[in-house]
């Protein structure tokens, strides 16, 4: 399992890297260290007995929690201005805000679905 999950997390640092640079051109490396224990959670919740949206619901709440942790780490404490969301509507200290929770949530749809089929690849070695 801890190999397993090494793996997940190495996946998901580098797809939140890529995704980032996609997105907006540039990325930090605090983003792909965040980025690897979101899809680490994402494979956690994946796994769950519970209904499908719930997965996705759940993903995109541990993903928001995480960068709002990050954000008041790297941005807040550390003042490395990696991003600010101060001028987005009902944002939380500029880390997070609906905007993006809401393009998490459509995110997670694809994420839970990759997350599955990682799990069923790594179950047949």
């Amino acid at each position: 399992m801890e190999t397993e999950l090494i793996l997940i997390y190495s996946v998901g640092g580098l797809l939140y890297g890529l995704l980032e640079i996609v997105w907006r051109g540039w990325t930090h490396w605090s983003m792909i260290l965040c980025g690897g224990l979101c899809f680490t959670l994402m494979y956690l919740i994946s796994a769950a007995d519970i209904a499908l949206i719930q997965k996705w619901i759940l993903s995109a709440a541990a993903i928001t929690t995480v960068e709002f942790l990050t954000g008041c780490i790297v941005n807040l404490r550390l003042g490395w201005q990696i991003w600010d969301y101060s001028s987005l509507p009902y944002n939380l200290l500029g880390q997070i805000c609906p905007r993006f929770l809401l393009m998490w949530l459509c995110l997670s749809v694809p994420g839970i679905a990759l997350c599955e089929r990682l799990r069923t690849l790594l179950s047949a070695q």
